[in-house]
């Protein structure tokens, strides 16, 4: 999926990769608790905490600045691979791509055909506050 904004791809990008900023954007997070002192980058872990009650560790896995930025969350048997590519349209406007991977075995898998199917809306919902906020 795809999510334009109105603001330029270092502003866009700045704000979507660091994990602090989350709970203001997506609906599903009560809290981060982060793991990884520092500027967010490869490596950088932290919990999402739901108001489900899920708290997945998050880990970015890939990162090229104003281009790429890839998270692999993991709770009980489920994984979630949230990967985004920054696309500048002009000087003021860029162009969000989202593709969303899950992985999901044993008695998680009826878990993960869902999130396979609801997660893409949830996380275009999701990247549009986002959007609004940058």
């Amino acid at each position: 999926m795809t999510v334009d904004v109105e603001a330029p791809v270092g502003r866009v990008f700045d704000y979507l990769s660091e994990p602090a900023n989350r709970p203001a954007w997506q609906a599903s997070l009560r809290r981060v608790d982060q793991l990884t002192d520092g500027p967010a980058r490869i490596g950088t872990r932290w919990y999402d905490v739901t108001w489900p009650g899920m708290r997945p560790l998050m880990e970015i896995t890939d990162w090229e600045q104003n281009v790429r930025w890839v998270e692999l969350g993991r709770w009980r048997g489920l994984e979630v691979t949230l990967d985004l590519v920054f696309v500048p349209l002009d000087e003021h406007r860029t162009r969000v791509r989202a593709t969303t991977d899950v992985q999901a075995a044993g008695w998680s898998r009826p878990l993960g055909w869902v999130l396979d199917r609801t997660g893409p809306l949830a996380a275009r919902d999701d990247l549009r506050r986002a959007g609004r906020l940058c």
